[in-house]
């Protein structure tokens, strides 16, 4: 065929010459066929051949052909699978999390709430190519106006950029755009969790002890603070896993309640949470008393544990929300007769929180303390170290001070004498 001939074919409807791969439909509109990087023929199509074209009336705004083969030809230049690039945020989540499927209830129900908000939100119909750094961040701030907590908004931002490292792995897109620091976007009004000073303590015990509707719950909160036990490890205790003779408490399960399953167990989340838990003398005595006041509840089993220690009023075994309440009230009347209140945040973990402040401010060795907390990671036991106050670091002064003088009976010895000096004499 003549070449004439050939680029008179090639021409578009305006008489524009048309590259490889570029024609134009009968329709008007115009196609680049390429091959991706799997070898297989793509196709794309544009009302517009340049950018200085205009779109015909009645049809979507979109970008020229020529436009898209740029874009098309810098992806296959980088390797990046033109095609994985287009699926929604939506999309993209749903795969992260199908191929990281074996995960506890609690991720699970996250996953579920924070889908929800993906489809309920604009984020999530759109390309994970298209997102942008100000679109995550906007995203953010979307979610603090429904009222979502920093916390919920974190943890969910902290998914979607794992989502997004996948994208990138799998040569979707080249950056991630929940790559950002969340506080530098809104605020972080999270209230602090504060311990227990040992004041605090102290007259919340007798408080109770005292109390006659949260007198009972007195052997409960001093177990707490003696073993410094995950709220849902406590739940899970049976007499089994109570060891007298060698005074420790047996970890290795929790006991959990949601309104879809029901009463379930779940091991520890890290090797770390499988532990043996001193009992101190109070904690001890707490445990006996607690198995001689306790009564026979509802035969019930729960995957193969039974004989739950704590029970409540319909003689089935407690769970964290009934602490969670109970704690808030027990607050609200403690408040009420005393000068100094207790934390804002008083729930379950406060005593958690109070008993690894104070063996840390007792100066316990951080890896016994880590042992006993169950912490995967070092850095989560050292952090308690941090609640010293200006008392606990004086104290802890005067006590290396007094650790470093020498007593009065180790007086120091005079100096031996010279030659010359025992010559003299």
């Amino acid at each position: 065929m003549p070449r004439k001939e050939r680029d008179e074919k090639r021409r578009d409807s305006k008489g524009r010459l048309l590259k490889s791969g570029e024609s134009q439909r009968t329709d008007g509109r115009y196609t680049y066929k390429y091959t991706d990087a799997f070898g297989e023929p793509k196709f794309v199509y544009s009302w517009k051949l340049v950018p200085t074209d205009k779109i015909p009336a009645g049809k979507r705004p979109d970008i020229s052909l020529r436009e898209k083969i740029k874009q098309i030809q810098k992806d296959l230049d980088d390797g990046i699978d033109t095609i994985g690039k287009k699926m929604t945020v939506c999309q993209l989540y749903e795969k992260y999390t199908r191929q990281r499927g074996n995960v506890r209830k609690g991720t699970q129900k996250s996953r579920q709430q924070l889908m929800k908000l993906l489809e309920e939100d604009k984020l999530g119909a759109a390309s994970i190519d298209s997102v942008k750094l100000s679109d995550a961040k906007e995203w953010a701030l979307r979610m603090k106006d429904k009222g979502y907590s920093f916390k919920t908004i974190n943890n969910h931002k902290r998914s979607l950029k794992a989502a997004f490292y996948t994208a990138i792995q799998d040569d979707c897109i080249r950056k991630n755009p929940f790559d950002f620091q969340i506080n530098e976007v809104i605020n972080d009004d999270t209230v602090p969790k504060v311990p227990l000073t040992p004041t605090q303590e102290n007259e919340l015990l007798d408080f109770m002890q005292n109390d006659p509707v949260y007198a009972k719950y007195y052997d409960e909160v001093v177990i707490l603070l003696e073993t410094g036990l995950r709220i849902s490890e406590l739940c899970g205790l049976t007499p089994a896993d109570l060891n007298f003779e060698k005074r420790f408490v047996n970890v290795d399960h929790q006991l959990l309640r949601s309104t879809e399953d029901g009463y379930y167990t779940e091991a520890p989340k890290t090797e770390s949470g499988f532990r043996q838990v001193p009992m101190s003398a109070a904690a001890y005595e707490a445990f006996e008393r607690v198995l001689k006041k306790r009564r026979d509840g509802r035969c019930i089993e729960v995957d193969g544990y039974k004989d739950f220690l704590f029970l409540n009023r319909d003689g089935l075994p407690k769970t964290a929300v009934n602490y969670d309440a109970m704690f808030k009230c027990l607050a609200k009347k403690y408040n009420k007769c005393h000068k100094e209140p207790l934390p804002d945040v008083m729930t379950p973990h406060t005593m958690r929180h109070t008993f690894c402040t104070r063996m840390a401010n007792a100066g316990m060795n951080p890896k016994a303390l880590q042992y006993i907390m169950g912490h995967a990671n070092i850095v989560m036991t050292l952090n308690y170290y941090a609640h010293a106050t200006f008392h606990s670091a004086q104290e802890e002064m005067e006590r290396l001070q007094a650790k470093a003088k020498p007593t009065a009976e180790a007086k120091p010895e005079p100096a031996a004498e010279s030659a010359e000096e025992t010559k003299a004499a």
